[in-house]
This record gives C-alpha cells, sequence and structure tokens, in this order.
C-alpha cells in the first residue's frame, strides 16, 4: 500500500506521510477506509512502530486521520474548506510540501528555477488537455 525508501535522503516519516497523503489524494484511500494498526504497517514496510505511530498521530493532528480506540485508525471525511481559512490552511499545508521538494530538487542538484519551469509546463499541459 506504501513504501518508503532507505536510501532516499527523505526521512522515513516524511515519506510515510507523503505517501499516506497522496494515496489518499489519488483515491487509493477513501474516507472511512480502516488503514493498517501500526504494527502491522511497521512489519510491512520493515520500519520502527514508533515512526508509522508517529505519522498516525501527526496525521490526525491535522484532521486526515481518525483513531478509535480498539477499532482502528481510518481516513476522515475532509469537509470543504471555509473561504476565510482557506488560504491559511492552504499556506500551512503547502509550505513543508514545497520545502521537502526543493530539499529533493536539491538533493538531485536542480534548482528553484528548475522546479519553477517544471510547474509551469505541467500548468501548459494541463491547460491544453482541458481545451
Amino acid at each position: 500500500m506504501f513504501a518508503v525508501d532507505s536510501a532516499d535522503p527523505t526521512p522515513i516519516y516524511a515519506q510515510l506521510e507523503r505517501g499516506i497523503r497522496a494515496a489518499i489524494a489519488a483515491g487509493r484511500l477513501r474516507a472511512g477506509q480502516r488503514l493498517p494498526t501500526v504494527r502491522q504497517l511497521a512489519v510491512d514496510l520493515r520500519v520502527n512502530a514508533n515512526t508509522v505511530a508517529k505519522v498516525y498521530a501527526e496525521l490526525e493532528r491535522a484532521g486526515v486521520l481518525a483513531t478509535q480506540r480498539g477499532i482502528g485508525t481510518f481516513v476522515r471525511d475532509i469537509p470543504p474548506p471555509t473561504p476565510a481559512a482557506t488560504k491559511r490552511d492552504r499556506d500551512r499545508d503547502l509550505r513543508p510540501l514545497v520545502e521537502r521538494l526543493l530539499a529533493d530538487a536539491a538533493a538531485l542538484g536542480l534548482t528553484l528555477r528548475d522546479v519553477v519551469q517544471y510547474l509551469k509546463s505541467l500548468e501548459t499541459r494541463s491547460g491544453k488537455e482541458k481545451t
């Protein structure tokens, strides 16, 4: 379901958090779906259970997951954001994502300009697909 790469310079917990968020965004995990237990996911990924617990707790604080004692951890149904909170929340959510992207790009020898140009090319391609 999720993968982590010990050779990747990104910390394991960040890889796992990104993987869970990506699975939700891509629809591979849906609202109400149960996630593996901390222990089971740790065994499957061959990582420390404390790492998985840390990720689950962080995603629960962020409102992405909900844990029901004795039952399990589930993907929350996230309501659409209110307009007043949207920009603040978007900025808060984007900051760590962009920081990780730029750190990963720098590790590959890519510059901010390279990343921006690539993102602009995606935007251009996306616009052409819609027409």
